[in-house]
């Protein structure tokens, strides 16, 4: 019986694949290039192009028409911004002798390193970048952070092993990571020999290293005065290190190093043991920061930051309801929930205060894209990969990630809205609280020291589209070649479509039609590789799809 059932399964498939190709809109042409054309060509208009690297703006269509997947949601605000995202990610391409990197700022900044590049934001990056269908973008990229950087690889905190892993989950070459894993463990052990704390357990960082200036945690320790980089074990490094240690141990089976395997999964268990032992704050139902000298009686801050939920980034915490009551605060107008986004630092907390003062950069206050991107791809994991929740819904998730997108506008000199992405956010006027203060800075304009005028237009220090394609649509494929469809969209959306996605090889689409009346396609849920149909459901609802693609 169940041999009858799995044939006439079987035949239906082809039967609606036959069906689809019939049809007038064939798969992989039912978004088509108009929409994009229609994206690029205003952002083109209301773009002053003052920087140059690999793509100019005049290439900007050919390249994107090429590389990105094309995506068709009942969302206009967060469509657009998607597009928005990859054509701003486009600037950023640049080709040196080391092959191409990816930069966050489009000026020469004196803080960046080789090429201009600055590792803060890199694994943002890579994730964003592995959804390009030419690899040889994030392929070179990371062979540079990994072989050719120099000391840049640990100028600040980077998740590099988690992010070459998930690049691989996309572009998987077994050949170029046995290359790299090598150098991804060396520094790893480096990490360890200048970052272990005081019990040799868990590491430390400075808050600016974690690329955090200024945090009200930081304030905490330096007796309540703010000051310029602190050291604590905060919750970043250490989940930072958790998710590369579980990617090293990944990657080493995937080679054959099984030795290495085994010694970086029990690096990872260590890390988690210890996290969830010494930063969990009982009394605030959080994960804080805890003291870098501390001991066996010391207790983590009390104060709730963003940076809380990065352990649900790497699916870190365990499952259980303690854990989860840390969600409550994101909703919450006394956490981190504000009208024009999320606070780094709950808003209850006294060391909470929007300035205009001082530093251009204070995550003690404002929103930051950076930290929205950890939040949101936290926030996803914990709705999908956690049954003991009872905190927070998709819906959470969608009306989050509407407000990120909507924080990416700007009114110009001639009173006109336009896109935009900058630094920091004012997340009760939606102001870019660094460019308001470096327009003028110290009454002189523009500090050249500083970045010039362009410092911090179109900022590559976060991600979006990644959000989009993974989390919202919920197409996550794995490094074991399957793909887990899991989509996290308002249960009023009545249709969206993705195509164009690569994966090993492949090109997928996902295209979603309750009433199979919007594209003209069939109805349903339906997945396609290389334009045939291969999955289909009636409704909604998680698939996962195994195939030997090699």
């Amino acid at each position: 019986m169940i041999k009858v059932k799995f044939i006439c399964s079987y035949l239906l498939i082809i039967l609606l694949s036959c069906c689809v190709e019939e049809k007038k809109n064939k798969v992989g042409e039912i978004i088509g290039l108009d929409l994009l054309e229609k994206y690029v060509d205003r952002f083109n208009e209301n773009n002053n192009e003052l920087y140059k690297q690999f793509f100019s703006n005049e290439e900007a269509f050919p390249f994107l028409s090429e590389n990105i997947p094309i995506v068709d949601l009942p969302d206009k605000v967060i469509e657009e911004t998607c597009y928005f995202r990859w054509w701003t990610y486009r600037k950023h391409i640049k080709n040196t002798d080391d092959g191409f990197v990816i930069t966050e700022f489009l000026p020469d900044v004196y803080w960046s390193k080789k090429h201009n590049t600055i590792n803060c934001p890199a694994a943002h990056h890579i994730y964003e970048g592995r959804s390009l269908r030419d690899s040889r973008y994030i392929s070179d990229y990371i062979n540079f952070w990994v072989n050719n950087s120099e000391d840049g690889i640990r100028q600040y905190s980077f998740w590099v092993a988690d992010a070459t892993l998930a690049f691989n989950s996309i572009h998987r070459n077994d050949s170029i990571l046995s290359k790299q894993l090598g150098p991804l463990i060396k520094n790893y052990n480096e990490w360890e020999n200048t970052r272990k704390d005081i019990d040799k357990l868990l590491f430390w960082q400075y808050d600016i290293n974690d690329g955090m200036e200024y945090t009200a945690s930081g304030r905490i320790l330096n007796r309540e005065i703010e000051k310029f980089g602190v050291e604590a074990t905060r919750p970043t490094i250490n989940s930072y290190m958790y998710g590369d240690a579980a990617a090293i141990s990944k990657i080493s089976l995937i080679t054959n190093n099984l030795s290495k395997s085994q010694e970086f999964g029990s690096k990872a268990n260590k890390i988690k043991h210890e996290l969830q032992k010494r930063l969990w704050n009982k009394d605030l139902n959080f994960f804080t920061v805890l003291p870098k000298n501390h001991n066996k009686t010391s207790k983590p801050l009390d104060v709730r930051e963003l940076i809380g939920y990065v352990p649900w980034y790497f699916n870190l915490p365990d499952d259980k309801v303690e854990y989860s009551q840390a969600w409550k605060k994101i909703k919450d107008t006394t956490g981190f929930s504000a009208p024009f986004g999320l606070t780094v630092t709950e808003q209850s907390h006294p060391f909470f205060k929007i300035s205009y003062e001082g530093h251009e950069c204070q995550w003690n206050r404002p929103s930051w894209p950076f930290a929205t991107t950890q939040t949101l791809k936290a926030m996803a994991n914990f709705l999908n990969n956690y049954s003991n929740n009872k905190t927070i819904s998709k819906q959470d998730y969608y009306n989050i990630l509407l407000q990120y997108a909507n924080q990416h506008k700007l009114k110009n000199d001639k009173g006109e809205t336009v896109n935009w992405i900058d630094e920091n956010l004012n997340p009760y006027t939606g102001d870019w609280i660094s460019r308001t203060r470096l327009i003028n800075w110290e009454g002189k304009g523009w500090s050249e020291e500083k970045g010039g005028v362009e410092r911090g237009k179109d900022y590559n220090h976060s991600g979006f589209c990644d959000l989009v394609l993974s989390d919202l649509l919920g197409i996550n494929p794995n490094i074991n070649n399957s793909i887990e469809i899991n989509p996290l969209i308002p249960s009023d959306w009545e249709w969206f479509a993705a195509e164009n996605i690569p994966f090993q090889g492949k090109e997928i689409s996902l295209v979603w039609d309750k009433t199979g009346k919007h594209y003209n396609l069939v109805k349903g849920l339906m997945l396609f590789i290389d334009k045939k149909l291969t999955i289909k459901k009636d409704k909604i609802q998680k698939i996962i799809f195994t195939q030997n693609f090699k």
